[in-house]
C-alpha cells in the first residue's frame, strides 16, 4: 500500500486520541473506584481500545498509511495497555509480575522494531500480535469492569484468565518478532 505524505489525516488523529485516553484512563483509575467511576474508567479503556482498530480500518480503506502513523499506533497500542497494567496493580486487580513481563516484551519489541527501523526494515505486526492486543483488550477491559454489576459470577477471574492468556501470546510472540529479526542481529 502506498503511503501518504500528509501526516495530519483522520487515522493518526484518532492514533493521537487514544494517547489523551490513556492519560485520562490513568487519572480515573487513580480515583476510588465506586460503581459508576469503574464503568466509566471501562468505557474510556473500551473507546480507547476500540480507536486502535478504527484508525486502522481509516488508514487502509482511504490510503491514508503515514511513516508517522505506523511509528505512532503501535506505541499508542503499548501506552494504552501499560496504563491499564500498571493501574490495576495497586487496585489489587492483577499481580504486578505479569504487567512486569507484558511491560518487558513491550518494550523489547519496541526496541527491535526501532533497531529494524534504523536498518530500513519495516515489521508488520504479524497475526499472532494482533490475537495478542485482542486478549490484552478484552482480559483488561473485564478487569477494568466494575465488580457486581453484570450477574456473571466469578468475572474477574474471567478477566484475568483471558490477561494469563495474553501472557503467553505476549511472550510468544515477542520470540517471534527475535526469530524473524534474528538477521538483522546476529
Amino acid at each position: 500500500m502506498k503511503e501518504s505524505s500528509k501526516a495530519v489525516n483522520l487515522p493518526n488523529l484518532i492514533t493521537g486520541f487514544r494517547f489523551i485516553l490513556s492519560g485520562f484512563l490513568a487519572l480515573l483509575l487513580m480515583l476510588e473506584q465506586t460503581r459508576s467511576m469503574a464503568l466509566f474508567s471501562w468505557l474510556v479503556f473500551s473507546v480507547a481500545a476500540c480507536s486502535d482498530w478504527i484508525d486502522g480500518y481509516f488508514a487502509r480503506r482511504y490510503g491514508s498509511v503515514t511513516a508517522l502513523g505506523k511509528l505512532m499506533d503501535p506505541l499508542a497500542d503499548k501506552i494504552l495497555v501499560c496504563t491499564a497494567l500498571i493501574m490495576l496493580i495497586p487496585l489489587d486487580r492483577l499481580p504486578a509480575w505479569v504487567a512486569l513481563i507484558i511491560l518487558s516484551r513491550e518494550i523489547f519489541v519496541t526496541g527491535l522494531r526501532g533497531m529494524a527501523s534504523a536498518e530500513g526494515i519495516v515489521v508488520a505486526a504479524s497475526g499472532l500480535g494482533k490475537i495478542k492486543s485482542i486478549c490484552q483488550y478484552i482480559g483488561l477491559g473485564i478487569l477494568i469492569f466494575p465488580l457486581g454489576v453484570l450477574p456473571v459470577p466469578y468475572l474477574h477471574h474471567i478477566g484475568l484468565t483471558i490477561v494469563y492468556v495474553a501472557l503467553i501470546l505476549t511472550v510468544w510472540s515477542g520470540f517471534d518478532y527475535f526469530y524473524k529479526l534474528r538477521k538483522v542481529y546476529l
